[in-house]
């Protein structure tokens, strides 16, 4: 499974339900890898879409604790093992995890590649993503030129488990 997520240096990625910035080639890039896969989010995440709707062209899996919650065009989970199995249905290097904070937390130990745009600036945060340069079972396996939009720098970055560098 992949994740896909924008951080800033400090590995933030939320302040108060919403993300940081947007820029338009992060965007593009999350359309392009997405487009007809697997997206994984939580609620709240799905929440602060356009229209609060299911994301177009993709099957989204959304999870919910909440009994009564219910959302036309997306499959919803209770529980991180339902999304699993849920998951599991789908070719592995199809399913992409995109956010929030507690979705990625919970599905980075069964992620091997993680599509981090990263944005050189310190936002005020209240939101994180794990610092995979600081996690020894992760490695840089590529990264972008430096890109620009108005005065933020940032680049793709695509981080690999090493024990799944190790398989292939």
């Amino acid at each position: 499974m992949n994740i896909i997520v924008a951080v800033d240096r400090n590995w933030a990625i939320g302040y108060k339900g919403s993300t940081l910035v947007n820029i338009p080639a992060d965007q593009k890039m999350f359309r392009e890898e997405t487009t007809g896969k697997v997206v994984v989010m939580g609620r709240k995440t799905l929440e602060s879409l356009p229209g609060g709707r299911p994301l177009a062209k993709r099957t989204n899996i959304v999870l919910s604790r909440d009994p009564e919650f219910s959302v036309k065009g997306a499959i919803v989970c209770r529980s991180l093992k339902e999304a699993l199995a849920e998951c599991s249905k789908y070719p592995s290097q199809d399913v992409f995890v995109a956010g929030g904070q507690e979705i990625y937390q919970a599905f980075l130990p069964y992620c091997d590649v993680a599509h981090v745009t990263n944005i050189d600036y310190s936002y005020n945060a209240d939101t994180f993503f794990p610092n995979l340069d600081q996690d020894p079972e992760w490695v840089l396996a590529a990264e972008s030129d430096e890109q620009t939009y108005f005065d933020l720098c940032y680049e793709f970055r695509m981080y690999c488990r090493k024990s799944a560098l190790k398989e292939k």
